[in-house]
């Protein structure tokens, strides 16, 4: 089902015994647009410190009653390698991230994550695999994660000018893959709100805050509108994948 992420924030995450503490922000990668960790604060268990959990982890998800349950206990996530707030996230870390809790790697297989296309498919990498990217990895210093809040705002540029911002990101809760962002558009179509699928993004300048779109503000400004208080049925994805003349994400 397709769901707003920010819904997420403040969701308890629950470990085998005991509460680990609040959602408060979403990393993605931004080669394949999906979310790779839930960043949670502790409070008053761990004073002032940020742990990041994996959807690998995740057995359930309460929407109703806000929280994530995960296969994990507190001794493991407090003795996890600890991140600093509000800096990048390296694939150096991503790697002794995974190593430590024995998790499949994404970036190593064909599929979404990694050897298997959804999260809970994944087998566990053998000794030998984590050695092995571990080592390749630790040299690196490559940053991938973007935090949902920071793109937040962002400003979404047509092939013929300016539309709107990021208000929102549209995330499949099965394999967790951005499928669309929401874009307000009020400075140039007031109270109109449209979605745009992280396949029609040509470019993204990190540093300028802006990401741009192959589609022209006329397409645009014809395409079915988005209400943000109704659920995305399929029938409205068909009519907008064929207005703006794309191939759907579920076709093959």
């Amino acid at each position: 089902m397709l769901r707003a992420a920010d819904e997420m924030k403040g969701f308890t995450i629950g470990a085998a015994d005991g509460e680990i503490g609040k959602v408060i922000d979403l990393y993605f990668d931004d080669e394949k647009w999906t979310v790779r960790y839930l960043v949670v604060d502790t409070g008053g268990w761990l004073t002032g410190r940020q742990v990041l959990i994996s959807p690998l982890s995740v057995v359930r998800m309460e929407w109703y009653a806000r929280r994530i349950d995960v296969k994990l206990t507190k001794e493991q996530v407090e003795n996890s390698p600890g991140i600093e707030a509000d800096r990048p996230v390296s694939r150096q870390y991503e790697a002794d991230y995974f190593a430590y809790y024995n998790y499949p790697y994404y970036w190593a297989g064909p599929y979404v994550w990694g050897p298997a296309p959804l999260p809970g498919l994944a087998p566990r990498p053998t000794d030998s695999q984590t050695r092995e990217i571990v080592e390749v990895q630790r040299a690196s210093q490559d940053v991938r994660l973007r935090s949902m809040r920071e793109v937040t705002g962002y400003y979404i540029e047509a092939g013929d000018g300016e539309m709107g911002h990021v208000e929102k990101f549209i995330v499949d809760d099965e394999n967790w893959m951005i499928r669309y962002l929401v874009v307000d558009t009020r400075n140039w179509l007031p109270g109109r709100k449209v979605l745009v699928s992280p396949e029609w993004v040509e470019s993204v300048s990190w540093a300028d805050s802006r990401v741009a779109v192959n589609l022209s503000r006329d397409a645009i400004r014809r395409c079915p509108e988005y209400d943000p208080s109704l659920p995305i049925e399929h029938d409205y994805e068909e009519r907008m994948h064929r207005h703006y003349q794309k191939q759907p994400y579920w076709v093959p």
